[in-house]
Parts: structure tokens; C-alpha cells; sequence
């Protein structure tokens, strides 16, 4: 993430100091791994409770694969877990939503499909249909309106929600092109 944030000319500081956090103008969450043990170290680390707050005070927050599911309110990957709460919803396997011939995880580039009204200004820089890449086998669901984008794998997935300054990409950014460093310039301007 960080050689793509430097390539579009940004500054990033990957760190778990509190004090760093709070000085930064926007947070990143990443996340590759499972949802539980992720959680318990975000608790743990007292990084749940600053992230929360930070993006509470309108910091804009972008969390990425595993980081916008711990966005959520809970999970049910390997049984039940907490989330942030800072978006509505539940993290659950993408397995009972789609056809028994697809593979899982869903690997692979998807386009998206805009929801809400109008696009969500991350997303300015990019039109609906444009392709980005996914690793995942669990997504969100339950999320009303705060759906920004999703996409098709066999049945529609969350692909991206949001809720004012707090944003999540079920896809990786980093890993999407040109596409994925448009979204990034976009956060970064926010």
C-alpha cells in the first residue's frame, strides 16, 4: 500500500503509535488475514479504540480487504466476532450467496456497479464497469444505504460502503491499476 501511495506523491507512515495516528490527516486499514485474530490484536494493541475515535472526530478512514470488514459491526468467520461498528452491517461467507460451481475464495478482477445517489466521491476519478482486483471469501451484507459499489461474482457482492468520512474496499486498491491508484488519489484528497 505504501509504494502505492507513494507513487501518486503521498506520504505514508506505517505504524501502530498512537501519537503517530493522531498526528496523521487520514488512516488506512489494512487488512489480510482472519477477521477474529485481527480483532483481537486491534483490542488488544488499543488501536480499535483510536482508529474508532480518530474517524469519529472525521478523520477520513479507508479500511481495505480485511480492514473494511473489521469496519463492521461483527463476523462470522470462524465463529463471532466484534467489529468497529462503525458501519452497518455483518461480515458472513460469500459461499451461501453464490453458485456452488464458483470458486472460493473469489479471486480476480470484477468491475463495479455504483450505488446510492449519485457516486461516492471516492470514486470520482473512476466510472461504473471499471475493473479492480479481489481476494476475498467473506464480504459484507446487511448494510442499507451505506452501500457504495458492488459487484458480481455469481450474485452481488458488497464491493465498497461508506458512511461520511469512514470508507472500506472489499477489493485491494493497491493491487487494481491505474483504477485502484485513482480511488487512492481520491482518498488522499479528501
Amino acid at each position: 500500500m505504501s509504494c502505492s501511495l507513494k507513487f501518486i506523491g503521498q506520504d505514508a507512515v506505517v505504524t501502530s503509535d498512537t501519537t503517530e495516528i493522531r498526528k496523521c490527516e487520514k488512516i488506512i486499514l489494512p487488512g489480510v488475514g482472519a477477521f477474529g485474530d485481527a480483532a483481537v490484536k486491534l483490542h488488544k494493541s488499543g488501536l480499535a479504540e483510536i482508529v474508532a475515535d480518530e474517524a469519529k472526530r472525521g478523520k477520513p478512514l479507508l479500511g481495505v480487504c480485511l480492514g473494511m470488514q473489521l469496519l463492521f459491526e461483527k463476523s462470522y468467520e470462524f465463529g463471532e466476532h466484534k467489529g468497529l461498528g462503525l458501519l452497518r452491517g455483518v461480515v458472513a461467507p460469500i459461499g451461501p450467496r453464490i453458485p456452488a460451481d464458483y470458486k472460493i475464495p473469489h479471486i480476480g478482477w470484477n468491475a463495479l456497479k455504483f450505488h446510492g445517489n449519485g457516486k461516492s466521491s471516492l470514486f470520482k476519478y473512476i466510472d461504473e464497469g471499471d475493473h479492480v482486483y479481489f481476494v476475498h471469501s467473506f464480504h459484507a451484507e446487511d448494510c442499507g444505504d451505506s452501500i457504495i459499489a458492488s459487484t458480481q461474482y455469481g450474485a452481488d457482492l458488497t464491493a465498497a460502503a461508506a458512511a461520511g468520512n469512514i470508507f472500506g474496499t472489499q477489493f485491494h486498491p493497491e493491487k487494481s491499476g491505474d483504477v485502484g491508484l485513482r480511488i487512492l488519489k481520491a482518498f488522499a484528497e479528501m
